[in-house]
């Protein structure tokens, strides 16, 4: 039975997470469950799965029986914990990420931001304490089981994106776009803050230094386009020209279930089937770079390294709340990002400490931008 953390309980791939483990009572003991805000839904949570330990932003007045309250850090370094699924939003996965990875542990990582910030770190902590990263995003999920059983003689990274919901809108009008609308998803249901970076095609670019990270590929060897239908979840080009593609009905249940079962693979009546019965169109278009400006700017931050990831990272999650808050329009998002790469001082980014400072650094420095 594996011993497991669920960090972000509450949201979105937090609660999908819990879809597995309650499909597979006898596969899975829950030791600790981790929430931001959502305190009611946390304390549903625990009277089903009995955790011993939680914890929330704001500490419940009177804890459940048998509850201990402690940190996330704490809870991922617990002995008993074999996988901690860290299901985060933003730069708060960081810490608790390499924590696990300094304790050994499998970490089963949706949240994508602890890569882009320390993607280096975070393989350096793998080589030297032997814990594992396994993806849970979909797209790098699908490209870990393409490469399966193969040499990685790998020619290509093809990452699929749906292009969002203003793939056909005309670039003048993206300056009207407000959140409704943004937040609408032709194909996915996410949480809020991915959906806009979905909006901005910066998730693929996040996607895009996930994978040169966790599949030591080069950066000119991975390509983006634009798959609409969300069918196909990426694809592997092999040097022979062999091309495999890992195809689904867009659901995460299924990217998180490999992760958490790997390498076995179990049948689960909720995660819908691919039916092949029925006719499908699977279309292909290239991504247009005025269309989605922050994917090159994003792409860019990520090859120059040192903190520069770190602070891309902190200025899209400032700027995407800011828009979400009306503070400022949906083109604004790339200014204050630009501007904020523009306006910082690289530092290498080798340790915990300094992607912290640029982290805060950026968080303030985008705020500033926004008008905050």
């Amino acid at each position: 039975m594996k011993k497991i953390v669920v960090l972000g309980s509450t949201g979105s791939i937090g609660r999908q997470t819990l879809d597995i483990v309650r499909a597979f009572p006898e596969e899975f003991d829950v030791v600790g469950l981790a929430a931001g805000n959502n305190r009611d839904t946390l304390l549903e949570q625990v009277k089903e799965f009995k955790p011993q330990y939680i914890y929330c932003t704001h500490r419940p007045a009177e804890l459940p029986a048998n509850v201990s309250f402690i940190s996330m850090e704490e809870m991922v370094s617990l002995e008993e914990v074999d996988t901690v699924m860290v299901a985060l939003m933003g730069s708060v996965g960081l810490v608790p990420t390499l924590k696990a990875l300094r304790h050994g542990k499998l970490v089963a990582l949706s949240n994508k931001e602890p890569i882009v910030m320390a993607g280096e770190m975070i393989k350096r902590f793998e080589a030297e304490y032997g814990g594992a990263v396994f993806p849970v995003d979909s797209e790098p999920s699908a490209i870990w089981q393409c490469m399966r059983g193969e040499d990685n003689t790998v020619r290509r990274l093809m990452i699929t994106g749906s292009g969002g919901p203003f793939r056909n809108t005309p670039v003048t009008e993206l300056t009207d776009v407000t959140p409704e609308l943004a937040l609408h998803h032709p194909t996915w249901t996410m949480g809020k803050k991915i959906t806009i970076d979905s909006a901005t095609m910066m998730n693929k670019a996040f996607e895009v230094i996930e994978s040169h990270w966790l599949f030591n590929v080069p950066w000119d060897k991975i390509e983006v386009v634009i798959h609409p239908q969300s069918t196909i979840h990426s694809m592997v080009e092999f040097e022979d020209g062999s091309v495999k593609a890992q195809m689904g009905p867009p659901d995460m249940r299924l990217p998180i279930q490999y992760a958490l079962f790997y390498p076995k693979r179990f049948f689960n009546d909720m995660i819908p089937k691919l039916d092949i019965s029925i006719s499908h169109s699977l279309t292909f278009q290239p991504m247009e770079p005025e269309r989605y400006p922050c994917f090159s700017l994003a792409v860019s931050a990520g090859q120059r390294g040192g903190t520069y990831p770190t602070v891309l990272s902190a200025a899209d999650e400032v700027a995407v709340g800011a828009f979400l808050d009306r503070k400022i329009g949906f083109t604004d998002i790339h200014r204050v990002v630009d501007q904020t790469l523009s306006d910082h001082q690289v530092m290498p980014g080798a340790d915990v400490e300094e992607v912290l400072e640029a982290n805060r650094w950026a968080a303030q420095r985008a705020g500033e931008i926004a008008g905050l």
